[in-house]
């Protein structure tokens, strides 16, 4: 998990831990095709009447969250890219406004409500995982490319093919139909193919670094004859083939196969999320199973250094012996900001490690969820 999602799901936490012993917490959604003055002449108006017909005061948590999100609105001009969301009201006595105006992607619907707690529902894709992966499914009778990001499956493009039926027409010999018939699966699987590449790489002819340019992996689907054949083919350019993270079996190539492909590749997909994170805890547990069986033996040059414990992690910062400081997301928010503030001062990464798998578990549970790795030894 990086650091920026880690902290914007810590971020979407305390807005669900808030809450009011009235309706006087307002949410407050705007999909990107919104303009903030639309939302801000609503607010504006509910204000004014709530304003009205509270001649005893009796409402006024609610008019307070109606005052701090209008000054919210008041100061922007547009909405951004992927919309915004506005949290406001009076909690425990105190005024509190949560602004998320940098969301990973785009709000789906406008929401406009008051209760006694806020509503998290538009920030669900917060939760998700900004990877994006590239979906095709393919069949001898057509073809299907789209993108998976999070819960959301978009269709890029379906198309159809002319590879003929297994039916020969007419005064055909079986030998020559069959050639046919796969000369123009052959020139199919290549359009195919080549769609894949523009649509996944943004590749128009250029060689570029890889697939990461464009879709952290590749799921590609169809019956398990055509899906063989279009590998065996070697139709994938080579960057797609080193990206695809598996095969499945799915029905039809459509909107509707590109959904059950996502659905069917889901622990792909999750392995996949949990790559950086697996490689820098194997790098971790290697390294410290190389120090216990050398015991107090001095290291060679080429071996990796760890150190675990606040403390002792502490102590390599400030001597800028750290490479990459591994945090447990169980730590308190602040304790994670305060050692991601520090590596980033010495020069050094930081990668938030889950817990919802076995080895994230273990480091929290061994290590109290802090450890580095170093660039060189210190005494």
């Amino acid at each position: 998990m990086d650091i920026e999602a880690y902290e914007l799901r810590e971020r979407v936490e305390r807005v669900e831990d808030a809450e009011a012993t009235e309706n006087d917490l307002v949410t407050l959604a705007i999909p990107p095709d919104t303009p903030v003055g639309e939302a801000l002449e609503r607010v504006e108006e509910d204000r004014a009447e709530a304003e009205y017909i509270d001649e005893q005061g009796e409402d006024a948590a609610y008019l307070e969250a109606l005052e701090a999100l209008r000054r919210v609105l008041q100061h922007r001009d547009s909405t951004p890219d992927n919309g915004l969301v506005v949290y406001a009201g009076v909690v425990d006595g105190e005024t509190v406004e949560y602004v998320f105006d940098d969301l990973p992607s785009p709000v789906s619907e406008f929401v406009y409500e008051r209760d006694n707690e806020f509503d998290t529902d538009p920030l669900e894709t917060c939760r998700t995982t900004s990877q994006t992966f590239g979906l095709l499914v393919v069949e001898r009778g057509g073809a299907a490319l789209g993108l998976s990001e999070g819960d959301d499956v978009e269709k890029i493009e379906t198309f159809d093919s002319d590879v003929m039926g297994k039916t020969k027409a007419g005064g055909q010999s079986a030998q020559r139909f069959e050639r046919d018939r796969e000369r123009q699966k052959d020139e199919f699987f290549e359009t195919v193919a080549d769609e894949a590449k523009r649509e996944f790489l943004g590749d128009h002819g250029e060689e570029s670094d890889g697939a990461d340019e464009g879709i952290d992996g590749l799921l590609v689907g169809g019956t398990e004859i055509t899906v063989e054949d279009f590998r065996d083919g070697d139709h994938l350019d080579h960057r797609l083939e080193d990206a695809l993270l598996g095969t499945f079996a799915v029905e039809y190539a459509t909107e509707q196969g590109l959904r059950q492909l996502a659905e069917k590749a889901s622990d792909q997909i999750r392995d996949a999320e949990r790559d950086e994170m697996r490689e820098v805890l194997d790098r971790f547990f290697d390294a410290l199973h190389v120090g216990s069986a050398d015991g107090d033996s001095a290291p060679d040059a080429d071996e990796t250094e760890v150190v675990y414990g606040r403390e002792e992690v502490e102590e390599a910062l400030s001597y800028d012996a750290v490479e990459t400081v591994l945090v447990s997301a169980d730590l308190p928010a602040e304790t994670v900001r305060e050692i991601r503030e520090r590596a980033d001062d010495e020069g050094g990464d930081c990668v938030v490690v889950s817990t919802d798998f076995a080895r994230g578990e273990q480091f929290r549970e061994g290590f109290d969820g802090v450890a580095a790795i170093l660039r060189f030894a210190i005494e």
